[in-house]
This record gives structure tokens, C-alpha cells and sequence, in this order.
């Protein structure tokens, strides 16, 4: 925090001494020094608004939603002291991703928006679509109390919208559900590998399912313009918000006869100043509307607006709620079967009610879809025809690649990794099936991943094509027999071989009770050096063989002949090529 203010209190400096300079350099008429100092002073300047808007702002807002946040994780500001004095750059640097983030996520959301309400309604914020929009630009030229002017008036709404949507929701579930809240959050926690391999199975698995799919962003936007009308036709706002769908007619048939008229004109002769007007106008007319759409003005507007923001509010409030309450309500119910009374960070339990929630979504969507068809279709066609053989095959598959791979996979990755850095020899190691399988999901991700970008071979072939095909074409047979099986098979002899040789042979050669302890203990990361040593030595081998080949080639290949450098098969070759020639 001191650097921060040490870094702006020197931008500040540097920028009043170089206004300074340059006031005195246009008194006394030095006209190359004054514009040196402007083009330092401009560059002083970008530099001070860059480091306010991307690092002191989201810094801010990470601090508020923090501070907005204490009663939700049951700490104090007293907590974020002894934090802040124990890791301060950590801290600093984590509070500013949260405000990124939320500034991000607010971005995004207000992208969302212009693509429901009308062009025009959100005049008062800056469109990062437009193709005129240059920051650079607009940072050089505005002065500098317009920037503090919107550095104000940004912190002050989003702060607002921090205390609408979280500070009053904590209070309102605080006062509701009095045993529903704090949240648990684990800081730290005595199983290591279990909160790593959950939060990274959150962050690979659960959240880019929710991120990267089109659905949700549909979704979201199907759900505005659905608030949009409603608010719309309540308040007599529709036309301020959504535009007229009539005006827009009109002015398509409108612009078409304009077009059909302006063909007609291409012959004529034009009039002096009428083809840099047409120019101008085709210029301004280029992609659409610019900014504004003209919107039917009721009776007592600016009461409406006043109640438009206050069912806006009432609409965030209650959304926030459901967001803080559903999820995590279903996600703990879901995993009291799997964990009993014990408790379990919230940011599973969150993220599992929200998956939860999603799929449950996209079951209706699918439903909904498949009504206008008739309930006959739904039950029997679909249902006994297609439904039930592919559902089947999904699970079958399912089973397979997501649930016996991973677990076999993260279960060699504890033997061979986990176990022997984490466990002393004295003492026995525990697997949890449920750590391994998360883990092993992880790995799972990471070599199709490192399979897709690497050569071509048979693994990379099988996992394009299942991709290819996706799930509605899905070959069960082609699944197992050419991914499924294979992989298993190889995991499977990488567990049971070392176990067979540590268990089963190694006590028949008369060894110690801590020699055969040692051996089942070590001999997974031994083979698993050993397999990595002869594949680099194979590896070695090939490409030692390549590049024989290719000096080899290099010096006795002429086009694609080889020369016969050898003399007694030369001269056998030559003996053999003139008998043929005399018979």
C-alpha cells in the first residue's frame, strides 16, 4: 500500500513539475523545450490514468467487496489487519484480482445489455464496441478533472451496486436463515492434496462447463429481454427501451426505398456538393444506427425512469439472493450424502449446486424445445427410439472415460508422485478414492490436451474422432474398443505389475521385512524412471538413426539413386551389366 501511494504521489509530482516547466518555457518562448515537455507531460499523463484505472480502481473495488463480504465468511476487519501485516503484497495482489474480475464480469454483463435495449439508453457509458473508441486518444485530450469527474462517479456506482447486491443480501439471509450463513471457508486445512485437487477440478472442470457454453450466455440474455418487456410494458417504457418493432419496419422498408432511388439516381448528373453530402451520409449510415435510435417520450418520463431504477434494484436484489442461497442450499444437501455431518469448504458445495442448477436448466430448455412436437413424441418416439439407446450410451461412456480412467489414473499418480514425497517409510499410506479421482480428472484433461497438440498417432486419431462425432453420433463400440480398452489395459498393468513383482516375488527371494517394505514403497517411481529412461534412450536411438540416414543420403544420394560406394560390388555390378549387353 505504501508503494502504491509512493508510485502516485511521484506520477502526480512529476506531472505538476512538468506543467510547471512548461508554462515557464512558453513565457520565455522556448518552443522546442516546450514541446519536449508536452510530449512528457502527455506520456506522465497516460501513464497516471493507466495505473489508476487498472491498478488503483480494481484495487478499490476488491477492497469494498471484501469489506461488503465479512459478515458472509463470519471475520472482521481486524482478521484483513493481521492478513494485510503478515502477506501485504499478497494480499494487495489478491484483492486487486477480485475488483479485476468484478470489473470484468460488469463489462460483460453491460456488453450483454446492448444487445437487448435500444441504441441510445445506455448513453451515459462508454460503448468498448465502437470502433471510434480510442482510450489513448480520449486520455490525451480530456483534461484532468473530467478523468477525476469519472473516477468518482465509477467508484461511487460501482460501490452501489457492491452494497445492493451483496451487503444488503448478507443482511437480509442473516436476518431470514440465521443458521445458514457464514459460509465455511477452509483457510487452511490438514489433507492438502483434497483441497488442491477439488479446487482444481472446480476450476478446469466445473467452471468451464458453465463458461464456455453458448446456453448460458442465451440464457442470461433471454432472461433481460424477458425483464426488459415486462418493465417495458408495466411502466409504458417499451418504446424507450426496446424500440419501436413498427418504427423499425418502417424504416427498413424506408431505407430499402431509399436504396432502390439512390440506384436510380447513379445515372443522373450530380448537382455541385451532392456527392460529398451522399458520401458523408453513406459514412454515417455504414453498420447500422450510430448510437441513437428516436424512442416514443410517455407522459411523466423522468417518474417512470425513477421507477424503472427502483424495479431494476428490487430485481438485482433478488437475484443476488437466489444466487447466495440456491446454489449453496443444493450443493450442501448433495454432499450430506457423500460426507455426512462433516463440513466442507462452501466453495464445492457452490459449485456443485450450481451444476446442479445448470443441468437441471438445460433439462427444461430441452423439454421445452422438444413440446411443440406433442407429449406423444416426447414419451414414445424420442423416449423408446432414440432417448433411452442414447442415454444408455452416454452413461456407458460416461463410466468409462470420466469415472474408471480418471480414478486408475490419479490412483498411479499417488503411488508414483503423492505417496512417495508425502508418506516416510514408517508409516502406511491412506488413499481416498474420491482425491484420486479428482486428481486423476485433472490428468486425464491435461494429456488429451498435450495428445491434441502433440504429432499424429493412434491416440491423437481416436480422440479427434470421438470429438468429431460428439454425443449425438456417439459409437459405442468404436469408444471402447479403440480408447477405452487400450487405455485401461495399460493402466491397469502399470498398477498390478510393480504390485505383483513388490508382493509376490520379491518375498520369495529371502529379503528383509524393510527391504520388502522398501520395494512395494519405491518400486512405482523406480519403474516409472526406468520406463522414462528407456523411452528417452529409444527416442535417442530413432533420431541417432534419422540423422545417419540423412548424412548417409546428404553424401551419396544423387536424385533418388543410390551411388554403390562398395568396389567388389561395384566391380559384380559392372561384370553383370556388360554380360547382359553382349547376350
Amino acid at each position: 500500500e505504501t508503494s502504491d501511494c509512493c508510485l502516485l504521489f511521484g506520477y502526480v509530482l512529476l506531472a505538476i513539475t512538468l506543467i510547471v516547466c512548461h508554462g515557464l518555457a512558453a513565457l520565455v518562448r522556448f518552443q522546442r523545450s516546450r514541446r519536449l515537455l508536452g510530449v512528457c507531460y502527455i506520456v506522465v499523463k497516460v501513464s497516471l490514468l493507466v495505473v489508476v484505472e487498472i491498478g488503483v480502481f480494481p484495487l478499490i473495488c476488491g477492497w469494498w467487496l471484501d469489506i461488503c463480504s465479512l459478515e458472509m465468511f463470519d471475520a472482521s476487519l481486524k482478521d484483513r489487519e493481521l492478513s494485510f501485516e503478515s502477506a501485504p503484497g499478497t494480499t494487495m495482489f489478491l484483492h486487486w484480482l477480485v475488483g479485476m474480475v468484478y470489473v470484468f464480469y460488469f463489462a460483460s454483463f453491460i456488453l450483454l445489455l446492448r444487445e437487448v435495449l435500444r441504441p441510445g439508453v445506455l448513453w451515459f457509458l462508454r460503448n468498448l464496441n465502437d470502433p471510434d473508441f480510442n482510450p489513448v486518444q480520449e486520455m490525451i485530450h480530456l483534461p484532468i478533472y473530467r478523468h477525476l469527474r469519472r473516477f468518482i462517479l465509477s467508484v461511487v456506482v460501482f460501490g452501489s451496486i457492491v452494497l445492493l447486491m451483496l451487503w444488503l443480501p448478507i443482511r437480509i439471509i442473516k436476518h431470514i436463515f440465521p443458521s445458514f450463513l457464514p459460509y465455511n471457508v477452509m483457510l487452511y486445512s490438514d489433507a492438502p492434496v483434497s483441497e488442491l485437487s477439488l479446487e482444481l477440478l472446480l476450476l478446469q472442470v466445473v467452471l468451464p462447463a458453465l463458461l464456455e457454453q453458448g446456453h448460458t450466455r442465451q440464457w442470461l440474455k433471454g432472461l433481460v429481454r424477458a425483464w426488459t418487456v415486462t418493465a417495458g410494458y408495466l411502466l409504458d417504457l417499451h418504446s424507450y427501451l426496446l424500440g419501436d418493432q413498427e418504427d423499425n419496419e418502417n424504416n427498413a422498408n424506408q431505407q430499402a426505398n431509399n436504396n432502390n432511388n439512390q440506384q436510380a439516381r447513379n445515372n443522373a448528373i450530380p448537382v455541385v456538393g451532392e456527392g460529398l453530402h451522399a458520401a458523408h451520409q453513406a459514412i454515417l449510415q455504414q453498420g447500422g444506427p450510430v448510437g441513437f435510435q428516436p424512442y416514443h417520450r410517455p407522459m411523466k418520463f423522468p417518474l417512470r425512469i425513477v421507477l424503472l431504477i427502483l424495479f431494476m434494484c428490487v430485481t438485482l436484489l433478488l437475484a443476488s439472493l437466489v444466487c447466495l442461497t440456491l446454489p449453496v442450499f443444493t450443493g450442501r444437501w448433495l454432499m450430506s450424502f457423500w460426507t455426512g455431518s462433516a463440513k466442507i469448504h462452501e466453495l464445492y458445495t457452490a459449485a456443485c449446486g450450481l451444476y446442479v442448477c445448470w443441468l437441471s436448466i438445460r433439462a427444461i430448455t430441452v423439454l421445452l424445445a422438444w413440446m411443440p412436437q406433442g407429449r406423444r413424441v416426447i414419451l414414445l418416439k424420442e423416449w423408446k427410439k432414440r432417448g433411452m439407446d442414447k442415454i444408455m450410451k452416454t452413461l456407458i461412456v460416461a463410466v468409462l472415460l470420466a469415472g474408471v480412467i480418471p480414478l486408475l489414473l490419479g490412483l498411479l499418480f499417488e503411488l508414483v508422485i503423492v505417496a512417495p514425497l508425502r508418506v516416510p517409510l514408517d508409516q502406511t499410506p491412506l488413499f481416498y478414492p474420491w482425491q484420486d479421482w479428482a486428481l486423476g480428472v485433472l490428468h486425464a484433461k491435461i494429456i488429451a490436451a498435450i495428445t491434441l497438440m502433440g504429432p499424429q498417432w493412434w491416440l491423437k486419431t481416436v480422440i479427434e474422432q470421438v470429438y468429431a462425432n460428439g454425443i449425438r453420433n456417439i459409437d459405442l463400440h468404436f469408444i471402447i474398443r479403440k480408447l477405452a480398452a487400450p487405455v485401461i489395459a495399460v493402466l491397469l498393468l502399470s498398477l498390478c505389475i510393480p504390485y505383483v513383482i513388490a508382493v509376490g516375488i520379491v518375498p520369495l527371494l529371502g529379503v528383509t521385512m524393510e527391504m520388502q517394505n522398501l520395494v512395494q514403497r519405491r518400486i512405482y517411481p523406480f519403474l516409472l524412471m526406468v520406463v522414462v529412461l528407456m523411452g528417452i534412450l529409444f527416442f535417442q536411438i530413432r533420431q541417432f538413426k534419422r540423422l545417419y540416414e540423412h548424412i548417409k543420403n546428404d553424401k551419396y544420394l544423387v536424385g533418388q539413386r543410390l551411388v554403390n560406394y562398395e568396389r567388389k560390388a561395384g566391380k559384380l555390378s559392372t561384370t553383370t551389366h556388360s554380360s547382359s549387353v553382349q547376350e
